[in-house]
């Protein structure tokens, strides 16, 4: 059984190098490439209209990565005083150290749903909040924090640039390699991908095993056509490398 590893690079290099070296077979093949934001200009100007006590939310790495690169070259700081929050491990982690600064986020499920539980957005009512964001992607952190009468912002700090594949010679490929499951993080990406092949080779990429990050994403790919799906409860390296090291044979 080979696996293939769909998410941006170089995060999907890593996990197939980690893979290798415990003797599973995995290949790349991200979908898409990450860029700096187009609007990333603004994210100074947002941060100074921020008061202490409001709020900054990182929905992903990339938001933090790019973010703080862009402050570093403008020599601008991170604001003090702020309620800094985060989805996930590696951006709660990236944000601190941006920051430098504590940074809460939900531990167990690592998803908008779990952040939004958080006691520090319980009571928000009239709170300025930033989230950083790509562009596009889900819109329930802003919809709920904007019900709590939160004033919230968004600044896209990168984007998501899809790769112009041709799917017919990668599923022949992908068939010689041996290919039984697939590692997807998320449902943009599981959409796209799905999109990509041929109506002749549906039946077979179907049945393969098929590993997200969430619940949200398997029951989109269910929806989708899928059998086998497993539903890891992180898109980190370290947490789909330990679920796969113990679940692929």
């Amino acid at each position: 059984m080979t696996v293939l590893i769909t998410r941006p690079a170089p995060e999907c290099d890593q996990l197939v190098a980690q893979l290798n070296q415990v003797g599973i077979s995995a290949i790349a093949q991200p979908l898409l490439e990450v860029q700096q934001g187009k609007y990333i200009n603004r994210l100074i100007e947002q941060i100074q209209q921020l008061q202490p006590g409001d709020y900054i939310i990182a929905v992903s790495y990339h938001a933090v990565r790019f973010a703080a690169d862009y402050l570093i070259s403008q020599g601008a700081e991170w604001p003090k005083n702020m309620h800094y929050i985060a989805v996930g491990d590696k951006t709660a982690a990236a944000l601190a150290k941006a920051c430098q600064q504590p940074v809460s986020s939900p531990e167990g499920r690592h998803d908008s749903e779990a952040l939004l539980a958080l006691p520090e957005l319980a009571n928000i009512g009239q709170r300025r909040v930033l989230i950083l964001r790509g562009n596009g992607g889900r819109e329930l952190i802003y919809q709920a924090l904007t019900a709590r009468h939160a004033q919230v912002s968004y600044c896209e700090t990168y984007q998501r640039c899809w790769l112009a594949l041709d799917a017919t010679p990668l599923v022949q490929q992908w068939q010689q390699q041996h290919i039984q499951a697939l590692v997807v993080t998320s449902s943009e990406q599981l959409i796209y991908l799905t999109g990509l092949i041929p109506t002749e080779s549906l039946t077979w990429f179907y049945n393969c095993h098929l590993f997200v990050p969430s619940q949200r994403v398997a029951d989109q790919a269910s929806t989708l056509g899928y059998r086998h799906i497993s539903t890891v409860g992180s898109a980190a390296n370290q947490a789909l490398f330990t679920f796969l090291k113990s679940n692929v044979s």
